[in-house]
């Protein structure tokens, strides 16, 4: 997995160039959103199975004929598979967080999800909406444990519905 310092020292390695300016800037708001970072991290870790209930109830308020007989929500173990993938996206976006980098959804989270996704029947559109429920949810809880800025933890969230939709979120 690479985080933001490393992809920005390979990217200046590769090109053989020494680290200007916007580098240099670069480094300074990885470095001083760090405890901003680790915080959200954090309150994910310390919530994420209340975070995944929140979602899961939102969603299934919003879109109730997922948990109705022919929804993909329908039977306990389809129930058990959303929260599971509820749980994952959210485990792989704390990493996003603290790493300040996408690369780790890619790798381990979005490579072939949306055709795995399709070929199982899977509907994609409340997956994409389950992830911005916790997005919101996420920012609520770190703004309530003293983050100020939290704009920061749309990048991980944002970056899988995007990937993950069909059109652009």
């Amino acid at each position: 997995m690479r985080d933001a310092v490393t992809n920005l020292i390979r990217n200046y390695d590769i090109s053989g160039r020494y680290l200007d300016r916007q580098a240099m800037d670069s480094l300074k708001s990885y470095f001083e959103s760090g405890t901003a970072r680790i915080t959200a991290a954090g309150v994910i870790n310390g919530n994420a199975a209340s975070i995944v209930k929140q979602t899961s109830a939102k969603l299934y308020e919003e879109v109730p004929e997922l948990l109705r007989p022919g929804g993909n929500s329908y039977t306990t173990r389809r129930y058990s598979a959303c929260l599971r993938d509820l749980d994952y996206y959210l485990r792989y976006a704390s990493y996003a967080l603290v790493a300040a980098d996408t690369n780790v959804l890619d790798e381990r989270v979005l490579q072939g999800l949306r055709e795995t996704y399709n070929s199982l029947g899977v509907p994609i559109a409340p997956t994409v909406r389950g992830i911005q429920i916790m997005k919101d949810i996420v920012k609520a809880m770190a703004a309530d444990a003293g983050v100020d800025n939290t704009n920061f933890i749309d990048q991980p969230f944002d970056h899988m519905t995007r990937e993950l939709s069909e059109v652009s979120v």
